[in-house]
């Protein structure tokens, strides 16, 4: 017998669960209608049908997400277990990839010839395992449904409160849901931590922080040359500021005043045109951006700065700060011009009464009470900034340089984090272990950033609420 795939286990659960959806709804219906008013039910039928889904669905389906989960680890356990007596001496990583071979070869389905013996009864083996694991799966799941949905139909009566059933069911999932989240962040908080904490036990975490050289270029033998390992970061935090800091300079002034002209001054048509224009600048893919710095705005910058008789390096911080500049004005542009279309059309009209000019209006009333928006919108800028990794790549350069001069090249914390990470790599070098260093660092910066920010909202907020 063929197992049933699980496309196919899927689908059949979910025609149970809305066959019970229906048979509740249909019930529930006949009780509304033979109801008096001593007698009304306590949800809309829809809330029945809800709850006998929920009973057909829920716990099938997470018997189903759980068993699908497993069950690779569980097969893969038991082939271990059955392994030749020869196999037993190997060493963990050549089990490993005895294993591996077995579960590649069953996954593109060599035919048993294409194997030697040994390997062979394990495919097979491995192949009865799934195949009963699957049937069993199957019988399982379909029986949790099945019984599930008569559950919940038979439940289905005028003094069962399906409605609050429903909303306690809905209630579970978002907090699950905010748990995730949160629970992501930890994990990415703490992986960042652990990693961080094994580079430090290697490098000082004074060098790192306050070292002005970065080279990591670490020595795999006494008598290997060219490997400085120096792993001073403030160069590299020195380029992402200086690089994003260009950049807010393009995105906050054109972007503050686009929205203010889309918001305040442009007509219904020209509006409708313009702000989807603008807005199609955040769609280009940012290796496109990092194309035109190379070829366009670089050999641009370049010339005009030999024009006027300085030296500009061919890959400049510049270069890499306009184009990303360019890049980033709709993000501060279209949030802007939400939350000050949002402000209440009486402030601006009471202002007005008072005397004030439009532009005093929108300088004292709109932008004020649209204040944490913009910010907010000026935030996620300097965030989309910082994490800017192609455009560095192709129109900055790697070179971990100490200096402010935006005419040469320069490089960031992200675009380093890339070029350690590349390729293969042992994560037990300091080298590739910076990387989490790095990480931690940015993300440390980027919420006190936040943290700055928020208060500043807060501040103005409370001022004009």
């Amino acid at each position: 017998m063929t197992p049933m795939s699980t496309t196919q286990l899927t689908i059949l659960l979910l025609t149970i669960a809305a066959a019970a959806y229906g048979l509740a709804y249909r019930r529930a219906r006949r009780f509304a209608r033979r109801a008096d008013l001593h007698q009304r039910t306590l949800a809309l039928p829809g809330h029945y049908g809800t709850y006998a889904l929920l009973w057909a669905a829920l716990p099938a389906g997470i018997v189903f997400a759980a068993w699908i989960a497993l069950e690779p680890v569980l097969i893969k356990q038991i082939i271990l277990s059955e392994l030749p007596a020869e196999a037993h001496h190997l060493s963990e990583g050549e089990r490993e990839l005895y294993v591996n071979r077995i579960l590649t070869a069953a996954r593109e389905g060599e035919t048993p010839a294409d194997l030697d013996p040994q390997l062979r009864a394990q495919v097979q083996a491995y192949l009865r395992l799934r195949a009963v694991s699957r049937m069993a799966l199957a019988v399982v799941v379909l029986s949790l449904s099945t019984a599930g949905a008569a559950w919940g139909v038979r439940r289905i009566s005028r003094q069962l409160p399906a409605r609050h059933r429903v909303e306690q069911v809905a209630h579970v999932f978002l907090v699950l849901s905010a748990s995730m989240a949160i629970l992501t962040t930890i994990g990415i908080v703490l992986s960042l931590l652990f990693e961080s904490l094994r580079f430090f036990d290697k490098v000082s975490i004074t060098q790192f922080l306050f070292g002005l050289q970065w080279s990591p270029q670490t020595a795999l033998r006494a008598d290997q040359v060219g490997s400085s390992g120096a792993f001073g970061s403030v160069p590299l935090f020195a380029g992402t500021f200086l690089i994003s800091a260009i950049a807010m300079a393009v995105a906050i002034p054109v972007g503050l005043y686009s929205a203010i002209y889309l918001s305040e001054y442009a007509s219904s048509r020209v509006r409708a045109v313009a702000k989807p224009a603008l807005e199609i600048l955040a769609g280009i893919p940012t290796v496109v951006y990092g194309f035109f710095a190379a070829l366009t705005v670089a050999p641009l910058v370049r010339r005009a700065g030999e024009a006027v008789g300085l030296d500009v390096s061919s890959e400049s911080a510049l270069a890499a700060g306009l184009v990303m500049g360019i890049m980033i004005i709709p993000f501060v542009s279209s949030l802007a011009d939400d939350v000050m279309t949002a402000v209440p059309r009486s402030m601006r009209d009471g202002s007005l009464a008072l005397g004030a000019t439009p532009s005093e209006t929108i300088k004292r009333v709109v932008i004020a009470a649209a204040l944490p928006g913009i910010v907010a919108g000026i935030l996620l800028a300097v965030s989309r900034a910082i994490g800017e990794t192609m455009i560095v790549v192709m129109a900055a350069g790697l070179t971990a340089n100490l200096t402010a001069n935006p005419l040469e090249a320069v490089t960031t914390v992200t675009v380093q984090i890339v070029t350690l990470l590349t390729g293969d790599q042992e994560f037990d070098s300091p080298k590739t272990l910076a990387a989490f260093a790095l990480g931690l660092v940015l993300f440390v910066v980027t919420l006190v950033l936040n943290i700055v920010a928020l208060h500043i909202v807060r501040k103005y907020r409370e001022q004009y609420e």
